[in-house]
C-alpha cells in the first residue's frame, strides 16, 4: 500500500494556517472581554501559546491588519448567507422581506459560531470607535450584496430623503450590533427569537414619517 507523504511546504503551510487561526480566535476574545484598545499584542502572542511575543506582528503585521483579518473572515460567511437571502427576495415588495436580508446574516452567523462567541461584542467596539468603523467599511467594500440590500431598502423607503434613508440604515445597523452583543453574552443566546425581535424593531425604524429639517 503507498502512503501519501507530505511535503514539507506542504506541512509548513498547514502550521501556518493552524497558528493564524489560534491568534485570530485569541484576539477576538480578548478584545471582546476587555477592550482592543487595552488588549496589547504581546497579550495576544501569550494567550495563543506563541513563544515568540512578536508573533502578531510577524502574522499579520501591523495591528490594523490583525483586526481586518478578524472582521473578513466574518464578513464572508455573512456575505454567502445575504446573497441566499437576497436571491430569495430581490424581487419583494415588502420591506420586511429586505430587512430579513439586513438582520439575518448577522444572527444566522452568530448561531452558526455556537456558544460561546465573542464576534458581536467585538464588532459592537468596531461601530463606535472611528478610527476601527473606517477599517470595518475597507473590508466590507468588498460584500457587494450588502450594497445591493442597501439600494432595495432606498427604493421601499419612498418617504425617505436619501440623506435620512442612510441615517436610518445606520441607525439600525448599530442596533442589531449592540443588541447582538447583549444577547451574546447570554450562556444560550436565543438568536431565532433575537432575530424576530431584530426584525419588527428594524422594520418600525425604517417606517416611521420623517419629519421636516
Amino acid at each position: 500500500m503507498l502512503t501519501a507523504v507530505r511535503s514539507p511546504r506542504r506541512t509548513r503551510d498547514v502550521q501556518v494556517a493552524a497558528t493564524r487561526a489560534t491568534i485570530l480566535d485569541t484576539a477576538e476574545r480578548l478584545f471582546a472581554e476587555h477592550g482592543v484598545a487595552t488588549v496589547s499584542n504581546r497579550q495576544i502572542s501569550e494567550a495563543a501559546g506563541q513563544g515568540n511575543n512578536a508573533a502578531v506582528g510577524y502574522h499579520f503585521g501591523t495591528r490594523s491588519e490583525l483586526i481586518r483579518a478578524i472582521i473578513r473572515r466574518h464578513a464572508a460567511p455573512m456575505e454567502e448567507i445575504r446573497r441566499g437571502l437576497f436571491d430569495r427576495y430581490r424581487e419583494s415588495a415588502e420591506l420586511r422581506d429586505v430587512v430579513t436580508c439586513v438582520v439575518c446574516p448577522y444572527t444566522q452567523h452568530l448561531a452558526a459560531l455556537g456558544a460561546p462567541s465573542w464576534y458581536a461584542r467585538f464588532a459592537a467596539q468596531v461601530i463606535t470607535e472611528p478610527g476601527l468603523r473606517q477599517l470595518a467599511g475597507d473590508v466590507l467594500r468588498d460584500a457587494p450584496v450588502l450594497f445591493a440590500v442597501s439600494e432595495a431598502l432606498h427604493r421601499l423607503l419612498p418617504h425617505l430623503t436619501p440623506e435620512v434613508c442612510r441615517e436610518r440604515e445606520d441607525m439600525a445597523h448599530t442596533l442589531i450590533v449592540h443588541f447582538c452583543a447583549q444577547r451574546e453574552r447570554s450562556a444560550q443566546p436565543r438568536w431565532a427569537a433575537t432575530a424576530t425581535s431584530l426584525l419588527d424593531a428594524v422594520e418600525g425604524l425604517l417606517r416611521a414619517p420623517m419629519n421636516s429639517r
